[in-house]
This record gives C-alpha cells, sequence and structure tokens, in this order.
C-alpha cells in the first residue's frame, strides 16, 4: 500500500477534509502549548506550519500529526525561564540534528523498548504539571517557577476572588471555565453529523465571543503584526555560543531523547487506529530531526508527533500525508491573512483547553491495567515516575523510571539473549522465542514480527522463555490485537504464567 507521487493525491477529497479538522484542532493547541512552555504563542505557530509542510513532506508515518507537544511544555518553560529564549534556538537545533543522526543510525527501534510504565508516568506528570500551572492563567495570572510552588499558590488564588466587585481576575476565570464547559459539554452532547468539529475550537469561539460582546478588560494573546516577523533568523555567529555550556548540551539530548520517545510512541498508537501503510520509525524519526533543526533556526518550540492531532486526522477520515502537509497550509494562511483575529482570543480561553489537555495525560486507567496485568512492579515505577516528575523535574523522573525499569532485569540475567527464530510449518510461520522476553531483545523481536506477512498465520509460540517483562507483554498484545483485527487466526502457545497478560481470544 505505497504512496508515490501519484498516490499522494490519491484521496483527495478524504485528505483535504481530514487536514481543515486537523487544523480546528491544531490552532488553539499551538498557541496554548506556546503560552504553557513560556513563549510568545507565534513561537507554536510557527513550529505548527514546520510540523506540516516540512515533516508532513518527509514523515515515515503517514498519519502522523506533529507540531508543538505539551510533553515537552514543562522542560521548554524552565530551560527559558532559567537560560533565556535566545538560548533556545541552537539548542533545539542540536537536538534536531542528534535526532537526525539517530535516524540514520537506525535507532529508531531502541526508542519502542522505553517502559509503558516510564512513559506513561512522564504523560501523567506532565498533564498534572500543566493543569497546575495553567490553573493560574485562568487567574490572569503567571505561573511560578515550579510545580510544588504553583501547587502550594493555588489555594490563595481560589481565596483571593470576590465577585461582588468582579474586575480582571474574576472575569478571567469565568472566560476560561466558559471554555471548559463548552469544550466538554460539546464533546458530551454533541451530535453524530457534527462528531468531527472540536470542543476546543468552540470553547475558543465562545469565549472569544464574550470577551469581545461584552467588552471584558481580560489578558488576550499577543500576535505579531506580521507572519515573517515569527520566523525569526539567526544574525550573528554569536547566536551558537550556548552550545559552549555543556549543560545546554544535556538540555539538547534531553530533548532529542523525550521528542523522540513521544513521537515513535504516538506513531505506534496511530498505527493501531488504522489498517493502512505502517510507520517506518528510523524515517519518522530522521523527518522529526529535520522539523526540530528548523524549529531551531527560526527560534520555534520543539515539535513531536502529537496524538491529539493524530487521532483527529484518522478519525476524520484521511489516507495519505496529504493531509498533514495542508493543515500547515491552512495555519500559516491563517497567521498570515487573520491576525487581528487571534489578538482577540483571552489567554484565559487558552489556559481552560490546557487544562482540560493536561487533565486528559494523567491516565489513571493506564496504571491500573499494569497493577491487573503485570503486577505491582510496573504500577510503582510509574507512581514513581509521575511523583518524581512532579516534585523535581522531567528528566530525574525519567531517568529513576528507566533505572527502576532495569529492576524487572535482576532475577534473570542469566536468561537475558533472547533468541528469536521462524520456522516454516507450511500453512503458518511458527515464531520461536528462546530465553528472557525483555526490553533488552524487543528491537530485534519488534524486527521480526513485523515483517510477518498479513496475510499468513503465525504461531506465536513461547514455551521455552524463561520470563518476560511488562514491556515486551504490552507490545506482544498490541501486536495480536492489531493482528486479529484484520482477521488473522495467529496462535499463542507457551506457560500460562507467560500467557496471562496476553489477549489468547480469537
Amino acid at each position: 500500500m505505497g504512496e508515490g507521487r501519484s498516490g499522494l493525491f490519491a484521496h483527495f477529497g478524504r485528505d483535504f477534509t481530514a487536514s481543515i479538522v486537523v487544523f480546528l484542532v491544531a490552532m488553539p493547541l499551538c498557541m496554548g502549548i506556546a503560552i504553557a512552555s513560556g513563549v510568545p504563542p507565534e513561537k507554536g505557530l510557527v513550529t505548527g506550519i514546520i510540523g506540516g509542510l516540512v515533516v508532513g513532506m518527509l514523515a515515515g508515518s503517514p498519519l502522523q500529526v506533529s507540531g508543538p507537544a505539551a510533553g515537552l511544555a514543562v522542560i521548554v518553560f524552565e530551560f527559558v525561564r532559567e537560560n533565556g529564549l535566545a538560548a533556545l534556538g541552537p539548542v533545539l537545533l542540536l537536538a534536531g540534528v542528534l535526532q537526525l543522526v539517530a535516524g540514520v543510525l537506525r535507532l529508531g527501534g531502541l526508542f519502542r523498548a522505553i517502559s509503558p510504565a516510564v512513559v506513561h508516568g512522564m504523560l501523567a506528570g506532565i498533564g498534572a504539571l500543566i493543569v497546575i500551572g495553567q490553573f493560574h492563567i485562568l487567574f490572569d495570572a503567571k505561573p511560578l517557577s515550579s510545580g510544588l510552588q504553583n501547587l502550594a499558590a493555588m489555594p490563595s488564588r481560589v481565596f483571593g476572588l470576590d465577585f461582588s466587585n468582579a474586575a480582571a481576575t474574576e472575569m478571567a476565570l469565568l472566560i476560561g471555565v466558559l471554555t471548559i464547559v463548552v469544550m466538554l459539554g460539546w464533546e458530551k452532547l454533541r451530535p453524530k453529523s457534527l462528531a468531527l468539529v472540536p470542543g476546543a475550537l468552540l470553547g475558543v469561539v465562545a469565549a472569544t465571543v464574550a470577551a469581545w460582546s461584552l467588552g471584558l478588560d481580560v489578558a488576550r494573546i499577543e500576535v505579531p503584526a506580521s507572519i515573517g516577523a515569527a520566523f525569526a533568523l539567526p544574525t550573528s555567529a554569536a547566536w551558537f555560543a550556548p552550545l559552549a555550556n555543556p549543560a545546554l548540551i544535556v538540555a539538547a539530548l534531553a530533548i532529542a531523547f523525550i521528542a523522540s520517545a513521544e513521537t515513535l510512541l504516538s506513531a505506534a498508537a496511530v498505527d493501531r487506529m488504522h489498517d493502512g501503510v505502517r510507520t517506518q520509525y528510523d524515517k519518522e524519526l530522521r523527518a522529526q530531526g529535520v522539523g526540530n533543526l528548523l524549529c531551531g533556526v527560526f527560534g520555534a518550540l520543539p515539535m513531536t508527533g502529537v496524538i491529539v492531532r493524530s487521532s483527529a486526522n484518522v478519525q476524520a477520515g484521511a489516507k495519505t500525508r496529504l493531509s498533514t502537509i495542508m493543515h500547515g497550509v491552512w495555519i500559516l494562511g491563517f497567521v498570515a491573512l487573520l491576525p487581528w483575529l487571534l489578538r482577540e482570543v483571552p489567554m484565559a480561553a487558552l489556559g481552560g483547553i490546557l487544562v482540560v489537555t493536561g487533565w486528559r495525560l494523567v491516565s489513571v486507567k493506564h496504571v491500573r491495567h499494569l497493577f491487573k496485568a503485570h503486577g505491582p512492579l510496573p504500577a510503582a515505577i510509574w507512581a514513581v515516575t509521575f511523583v518524581l516528575v512532579v516534585t523535581t523535574d522531567l528528566l530525574t523522573g525519567v531517568l529513576v523510571g528507566l533505572a527502576l525499569s532495569v529492576v524487572e532485569l535482576l532475577p534473570h540475567v542469566k536468561h537475558l539473549r533472547l533468541k528469536v527464530a521462524e520456522h516454516d510449518e507450511g500453512e503458518a510461520t511458527r515464531v520461536e522465542l528462546n530465553g528472557a522476553a525483555t526490553f533488552v531483545g524487543l528491537t530485534r523481536l519488534n524486527a521480526v514480527l513485523e515483517k510477518q506477512p498479513a496475510d499468513r498465520p503465525v504461531h506465536l509460540d513461547l514455551g521455552r522463555v524463561k520470563a518476560m517483562d511488562h514491556t515486551t507483554a504490552e507490545t506482544l498484545s498490541e501486536w495480536i490485537s492489531r493482528r486479529r483485527k484484520t482477521g488473522q487466526s495467529d496462535r499463542v502457545t507457551g506457560p500460562d504464567s507467560i500467557l496471562r497478560p496476553l489477549p489468547l481470544a480469537g
């Protein structure tokens, strides 16, 4: 199901309508994530444009949409506060180069071996930080410098309200609450015929109309007079000076690592939503590297593949990369032709959208699933990662989570080498695993599983597997489920203790 030059326009109608839906979802998020990152909103729009036009052209995941990510907002906010906005460009350029090199060296598969408990713990921690930071934006106030300070200041914000003398603070809160109510109300009550109209967009429209018609004196977003001003190029060799600082090189490594992990995990999730072309992980990593390199050059926000926009793209019926490319064109056109309209949007409306977006990242459902399917250790890894991301910083949380996921390996150190053998059994292929099935051997296992043809049954033989960690069990579950959805009658055999977390029913 390749997509040649002519193939890009083979589904023009479906891709055209999907691109408009993605554009409507992306616009408020691009600006909101920029504000959550402590940078001007046009920086988020520039990232959205590059994510559509450039990464869309080069993408290895045909239906994934790239743009500024809530997952990096916390890192960028702290970075800009400590080092200034000028240092973000060169550091992001270096992060893009690192991603590009990782793609060229075919390291895409390694990111898929990261423990789901660490990834979801990280995302939940980020979600919590966004909620408690954006809570202050609802009051037309600036977030404080750390998650704990933001948390500590929340009660005083609430007790400081005085609706008998409704000033800017009270009005901003009402605008933010209106945004949240419209957004959630629409998503609950919308008719099937309007299912593709995004709640976030309606929330922003309602808040903007209310603030404009009532002439409310609330903070509004600031947008430059021309789009050209948003694409600021480096003017001298001094622009590269921050790269002489080792601490900033570590920041570039952290951004490259987290952006790559989030992108490739999002791509895997998008693959589960459709039956079309599968993701080429190394190609996607190279495309993201080029995108972040350009975002660095133009002083914009870092980008990743984003699941909210990507799932909207799939649900809207997109078939090729054209929808992603066109959504970038719509953002560019809107910012170039209608900047005056963006200047009417209240800051509190974007804060409202991000409170909902952050809340949805805190998925307690996932940690429940980990506990039920794989026991207390993965749930504990999730919890430790979550708590450390909220109380210390993102990198500490992720590194400690990864270190804890190694604990799962300790009882099986002798059998760590996983052998994966393929046997032709006439009608089916038998894929036999021998040893401990852990994240250490997951890259090779994924390579074997993904080359199995869709029209030939597979017998997954786990009889000689000594142990299986939760990362491998989750990967196998997803692979089996995806093949079963296409009607394939694959078999899985092996010891009960190994098979319990896997979906065995046909």
